[in-house]
């Protein structure tokens, strides 16, 4: 690694990387979410990233730093949300099994009734009940866990909110940097509605010929996705020094390119609304 670069001034010269990172996933979370501890853990991300960046990639430092950085708030995300995969699940099994247990008794069961119910110790059935009223102190006093199901589960943790904008991004930006025909079919099919004989006919090509180029696209699109997010699904090329390889490394750049320019948009449209309605004053036009 080389060791001839000013890190201090590379964290300095970047800040503004965590300032848009910020702002962009504070439009995609619920507004509980603290700035501060984003920008806090964005911040130390990029210090992180100065130390550990190593030029002799090619790969530009604010290209690597924002990676590092969304890595970084989107983990910040996750440890904001206290609750596991698990214990959602036993909250929504203890809310169902009270609502069937209430509609055949005509009246909110005990909780030996909810352990029997469930299979399990009345111990459990409190732990899991307590679980539900800390996922609902701030927005209800009782602690019946039917507005946990109701109203906490019913939207995207702060985390899959982020985790879905993102992928719909690369998405767009896979999509919209196909070969043109693959595009047109991808295009055609999937957002049109149009029919294979009506591509067919558009591009002079066979009903099977759709069929082979929407295959072709769908396997570009798919490892294309994946070599920016999931590295480890992308297809190992045959010949990784043939043309078709060279293509395809080449579409790939072309998504990451395309999927920076609308990231970069999204934060050049994102106009913070003044708590205030503003004054609108006419000015006379000169002559």
């Amino acid at each position: 690694m080389s060791h001839d670069i000013d890190r201090d001034a590379l964290v300095v010269q970047n800040l503004a990387l965590v300032g848009y990172a910020v702002s962009e996933m504070l439009r995609r979370v619920p507004p509980t979410v603290s700035r501060d501890e984003l920008a806090s853990a964005g911040s130390l991300a990029l210090v992180l990233a100065a130390r550990s960046y190593d030029p002799s990639t090619g790969v530009p430092f604010a290209r690597y730093a924002s990676l590092r950085i969304r890595g970084a708030l989107v983990d910040e995300l996750r440890s904001m949300d206290w609750a596991s995969r698990g214990a959602r699940t036993r909250v929504r099994e203890l809310a169902a099994a009270s609502e069937r247990l209430t509609a055949a008794m005509g009246r909110p069961p005990t909780r030996e009734e909810l352990a029997s119910a469930l299979g399990t110790q009345v111990s459990q059935v409190d732990e899991v009940r307590s679980d539900a009223a800390r996922r609902v102190l701030s927005i209800d006093a009782g602690d019946g866990p039917s507005i946990v199901d109701l109203v906490v589960d019913a939207g995207q943790t702060p985390e899959q909110a982020v985790l879905a904008g993102e992928r719909l991004r690369w998405l767009r930006a896979s999509v919209d940097t196909l070969p043109e025909r693959l595009r047109v079919v991808v295009r055609g099919i999937f957002l049109e509605d149009r029919s294979v004989a009506e591509l067919a006919e558009e591009l002079g090509v066979t009903q099977s010929r759709i069929s082979q180029l929407r295959t072709e696209a769908l396997g570009l699109l798919r490892d294309g996705m994946n070599t920016h997010l999931d590295p480890d699904l992308v297809t190992p090329a045959e010949r990784p020094d043939g043309v078709a390889e060279r293509r395809r490394q080449a579409y790939f750049a072309s998504i990451a390119a395309r999927t920076a320019q609308y990231a970069a948009a999204e934060r050049l449209s994102f106009v913070p609304q003044p708590s205030q309605p503003a004054v609108v004053r006419e000015h006379a036009s000169t002559a």
